[in-house]
């Protein structure tokens, strides 16, 4: 019933204020961040024991071998002198085997651990925040964005929040324990040596800088390559029939395949760059061996470093140093990554609901029906008004239709009344009071809706017409069908009313699913009803149907009709016509007869087009 609108969504953040708000968002989980973060710490911690208990064999074997005598010690632990050289190398082997076991159950627990925050907590909350807002924002937001993005944003955009969280604020943070804990250790074996074989880290720091600047663009571009791909398979999803009907199966495909290789060749510039970015890391890392090797061998020759518990256990640091810097290059393609995605979930979580509850909002059982217009106008943000001083008054009970030319304003005329929109002046009053003084569930569960199109879930036909209802009995959802002349063929259907339905009702005729939607309207029992143009697409016998369901569904309710044919147009008990947002005709269809204006043109040419029907059935013999 809407239709398109601008968005009016708030400015994009910036990485500043993105960066914040996801840690704030990681901070709500923080007792799962620090169970983890304690997890790599003993981790980290137990990989040095590993490393030095490792040292102190090579320094105590070294001992033996050389006949120099042995002083080195790990932890403040020292082998027991009495101790034969078996038996020491054997508790050294030992003690590294088990540190070695430890750290595989600590990993697996650590796996566990982030897995059940990232996957099992964050993930499934956030995705039920964004889809919770998804169901209370107003139709401009779903008329300013596709339905491919709005799927991207809470699919692979929620994982994007996932990515930070996991390899980009958890990594970084293990990554500066980790780095800290390296150098103090490094500097406690050598504070020379440790400056010298780290001496390239700040060219290391200004090259990771540069390179996610330079990357943050490309991961933005295809993002939204990537969104246009899944629109285009969408669109080519629901529009298959089109496409098969006029042949096109041929270009479709290669309008989805340009949209697929475009995600893919600007993919593969990414990698290039990323591919490019991690050896040159690794080639500045690998510099800090070259000086390790030549100064810290230095160090051991001339007896200032032992070997073992100095060289070996400083080379081994070093390499998970090196390893830790190395990944930078993975930090930083997360990060340009999640940035992207998350910005675009926040988007959706800022976005204001237009539509909502006022804080002390009446709260209202069964209404009456009495809608009231008054001086209401209407316009999207920074386009011509599409209402201008609307000025109706229906009584209860009352069915008013409404005729006009396409952009006439007939469906934004009946977005207002359920709140779909609010007026940007004037009022809306329903049995006397201001619709926005009410509170939205009541209202909306006041008004039945049938679209031109109506929609059906892929769920039972019982669950089709419960869908507002869902405590409604067997009984009710029965009564509902015989009132909409849909009972019967439900009956006839394989499981009848527990067939579940294919997508959109598929297998069903278009008078069939209008008649559930009539059904689905009427089990709410609404005061007010709003028809949509329900006959529009329908053939004139199947149109009979529908009236007979309509015209027992009207009965005792206020009803607003869009309609175009004089058949719906006489049903009701008075007509108003619209035009550029204003009503300039109003009375029954007899006072509109005889006075000139849109109303009677309309009129005469359906009588004209109906005369030459008829005629033509009575020359066939089909009359």
């Amino acid at each position: 019933m809407a239709e398109p609108a601008p968005s009016n969504a708030a400015p994009p953040l910036k990485n500043s204020a993105l960066i914040r708000r996801l840690f704030g968002l990681a901070w709500a989980y923080r007792l799962h961040c620090v169970r983890v973060l304690f997890l790599q710490l003993v981790l980290l911690t137990i990989g040095i024991a590993g490393l030095s208990f490792t040292g102190l064999g090579i320094d105590y074997i070294r001992s033996h071998v050389e006949g120099v005598s042995f002083d080195a010690t790990v932890f403040g632990l020292v082998p027991p002198a009495a101790w034969p050289p078996l038996y020491v190398l054997a508790a050294l082997a030992c003690g590294v085997l088990l540190l070695a076991l430890a750290r595989a159950v600590l990993n697996f627990l650590y796996a566990v651990s982030i897995n059940r925050l990232v996957q099992q907590k964050l993930v499934v909350d956030l995705r039920a925040e964004v889809y919770d807002k998804l169901q209370r924002l107003s139709f401009r937001f779903f008329d300013a964005n596709n339905t491919g993005s709005i799927i991207t944003r809470v699919t692979g955009d929620v994982q994007a929040v996932r990515m930070f969280v996991d390899q980009v604020l958890m990594q970084s943070v293990i990554m500066v324990i980790s780095l800290t804990v390296y150098v103090a250790y490094m500097v406690h074996l050598h504070v020379g040596l440790t400056l010298a074989c780290l001496a390239t880290t700040p060219l290391l720091a200004w090259l990771s800088t540069w390179f996610s600047k330079k990357i943050e663009p490309e991961y933005r571009l295809n993002r939204t390559l990537f969104e246009r791909m899944i629109q285009s398979f969408s669109e080519s999803i629901q529009g298959i029939g089109v496409t098969k009907g006029f042949g096109r199966e041929a270009e479709d495909r290669e309008r989805f395949g340009r949209a697929n290789r475009a995600v893919y060749e600007q993919q593969r510039g990414i990698f290039w760059k990323v591919s490019l970015f991690s050896p040159a890391v690794g080639a500045l890392t690998r510099i800090n061996m070259v000086v390790l090797l030549g100064y810290g061998g230095w160090l051991v020759i001339d007896g200032q470093l032992p070997l073992g518990t100095g060289l070996i256990v400083f080379a081994g640091l070093l390499e998970q140093f090196s390893g830790q810097v190395n990944s930078v290059a993975t930090l930083v393609n997360s990060v340009q990554q999640s940035l992207i995605g998350a910005r675009r979930v926040f988007e959706i979580l800022d976005s204001p609901v237009e539509v909502q509850s006022a804080p002390d909002a009446v709260r209202c059982g069964r209404l009456r029906g009495a809608v009231c217009f008054e001086r209401v106008s209407f316009a999207y943000t920074g386009i011509t008004p599409v209402l201008r001083d609307i000025d109706l008054e229906v009584a209860p009970g009352q069915c008013v239709a409404i005729l006009g030319p396409t952009g006439a304003g007939k469906s934004v005329l009946m977005s207002l009344i359920p709140r779909f929109f609010d007026p940007v002046s004037g009022r809306l009053l329903i049995d006397g009071l201001d619709a926005r003084d009410l509170h939205l569930d009541d209202l909306r569960r006041n008004i039945g809706l049938v679209f031109q199109e109506s929609f059906l879930f892929s769920n039972t036909v019982a669950a089709n017409i419960a869908f507002g209802c869902p405590d409604a009995t067997s009984a009710q959802i029965e009564k509902a069908a015989k009132i909409a002349a849909a009972h019967d063929f439900i009956m006839a259907l394989p499981q009848g009313y527990d067939t579940v339905l294919g997508e959109s009702g598929s297998g069903l005729s278009g008078g069939q699913r209008q008649r559930l939607a009539i059904a689905r309207a009427v089990l709410l029992e609404p005061s007010i009803l709003l028809l949509d143009d329900p006959t529009a697409a329908i053939d004139s016998e199947t149109e009979h149907e529908i009236f007979e369901a309509l015209d027992r569904a009207i009965a005792g309710r206020t009803t607003f009709i869009v309609a175009h044919r004089l058949s719906t147009l006489r049903r009701a008990d008075f007509i108003i016509v619209m035009e550029e947002g204003r009503i300039v005709q109003r009375g029954t269809h007899a006072e509109l007869m005889r006075q000139p204006g849109a109303y009677r043109r309309v009129a005469q040419l359906q009588l004209i087009d109906g005369a030459a029907l008829h005629e033509e059935a009575e020359g066939r013999g089909l009359v």
